[in-house]
């Protein structure tokens, strides 16, 4: 009897383990088909709230440097509340500013001059694509998309994205892109790979 007793005890305790087991996260993994864009790559996707969570503000800083007369990277996606280090490896001072934030004008910002060597830093706390430029050198073009989950990708030059770790749930996937228009669609993520094909078409 003591037994049967131990063993019954056993099952149900295991029942109660698998029940309050949480959740795996998973994958999102897909692809990007874009019509009448120059390229499928650099198009930021993310998942737009993940419903009852709020996010810190990431104590790490990441960096856009003013290399060869470029912005590098030409696009980077972060967090809102990331603070973001501009850099300048060039031997020439730039002057980097953006018109807004996400099209709001009043959201405008310059940094003033950015001389060789030099580090500004700014906390993006708005969300939207702030274009980055710079009145000294025209040509100087990249983007700072600020979106609000940590659960974003930047396409490869396929096309192709991850993002990595998102937990199960039914959530709306945003893309953006400098010359597409933005795509919503739903997706359910499970503890499994979730596969996504997404289609951005022209602004123009």
């Amino acid at each position: 009897m003591k037994t049967i007793g131990r063993t019954v005890f056993a099952v149900i305790l295991l029942g109660m383990l698998s029940i309050a087991k949480p959740a795996q996260a998973g994958d999102v993994q897909g692809k990007v088909t874009a019509t009448g864009l120059k390229s499928a790559g650099g198009i930021a996707v993310y998942i737009d709230a993940i419903p009852g969570k709020k996010f810190d503000r990431p104590a790490e800083h990441v960096a856009v440097d003013q290399k060869n007369m470029l912005f590098v990277p030409h696009t980077l996606v972060i967090l809102r509340g990331t603070t973001v280090d501009f850099l300048n490896s060039d031997q020439v001072a730039h002057n980097v500013y953006w018109p807004s934030v996400g099209g709001n004008k009043n959201l405008k910002h310059s940094l003033t001059i950015v001389s060789p060597g030099q580090k500004k830093s700014f906390e993006f706390d708005d969300l939207g694509a702030a274009q980055l430029l710079c009145n000294m050198h025209a040509e100087m073009v990249g983007y700072v998309v600020v979106v609000p989950t940590p659960y974003f990708a930047l396409t490869d030059s396929d096309g192709a994205f991850t993002i990595k770790n998102v937990p199960p749930g039914t959530y709306t996937l945003k893309s953006w892109s400098a010359d597409g228009k933005p795509s919503t669609q739903s997706i359910t993520v499970t503890d499994a790979t979730t596969n996504v094909q997404i289609a951005v078409v022209s602004a123009k």
